[in-house]
């Protein structure tokens, strides 16, 4: 079986965006395209409702764009345990409460064991310290962790 990845909004919006004019977030759309192409078939790519609903919204065409490009991804359900999950990780985490989503992407990946998270977001998920916290968090209550990163950690030489 292969390593599952959760596909969080981030990374498909670096993939079907237009090239950006700042160097930094071209670098990572281009990151992400390369990652696009090699990494999906050695992993399980999972998305969930939530990167759905957030990918659905905005520019009409840019949605649909978003939307096409996770065709053929499994899509993780709401439970109500993902739910109540993210609920507890807005207490411990250093994460607002207006980034509920965020929790989410997180709650998901918990509850239903997925390997690998991967984002851009390094404001609330690829950042040191929430891995810290959450890290911490979850191995108190007996929870799994994914690993958390952004798309370059996946690229070989």
């Amino acid at each position: 079986m292969k390593p599952t990845v959760y596909l969080e909004t981030s990374v498909v919006s670096y993939y079907t965006s237009r090239p950006s004019r700042d160097i930094i977030v071209l670098a990572h759309q281009q990151i992400t395209a390369e990652w696009w192409a090699k990494v999906p078939r050695k992993y399980e790519i999972v998305i969930s409702e939530v990167v759905i609903e957030e990918t659905s919204a905005g520019d009409k065409t840019a949605a649909e764009r978003r939307l096409e490009a996770l065709k053929g991804f499994a899509v993780l359900k709401m439970r109500i345990e993902v739910e109540e999950l993210a609920r507890r990780y807005l207490k411990v985490l250093p994460i607002p409460e207006k980034a509920f989503g965020d929790v989410l992407h997180l709650a998901f990946c918990s509850i239903y064991k997925v390997d690998f998270l991967v984002t851009w977001n390094c404001n609330h998920l690829a950042n040191a310290e929430v891995i810290r916290v959450l890290q911490k968090w979850n191995r108190e209550n007996n929870i799994h962790t994914p690993i958390i990163c952004t798309p370059d950690v996946f690229l070989e030489d």
